[in-house]
């Protein structure tokens, strides 16, 4: 389930302060840090982002 759009605006990445990229579409949700340097995968569990350095997934 996609995340409402003005959500999506004032969210960031906590680590770069980058905006997110919305994947809450797809079989894993997740929200990813456009920053090209970070690239941290957060993840949507029930409909809420959790945006936790210590719990997002590191680029490939």
């Amino acid at each position: 389930m996609p995340l409402e759009a003005g959500l999506l605006e004032i969210l960031a990445c906590p680590a770069c302060h980058a905006p997110l990229s919305d994947r809450t579409a797809a079989e894993n949700p997740e929200l990813i840090c456009t920053g090209k340097d970070c690239g941290l995968a957060y993840p949507v569990r029930d409909g809420i982002p959790v945006l936790l350095v210590d719990e997002a997934r590191r680029p490939a």
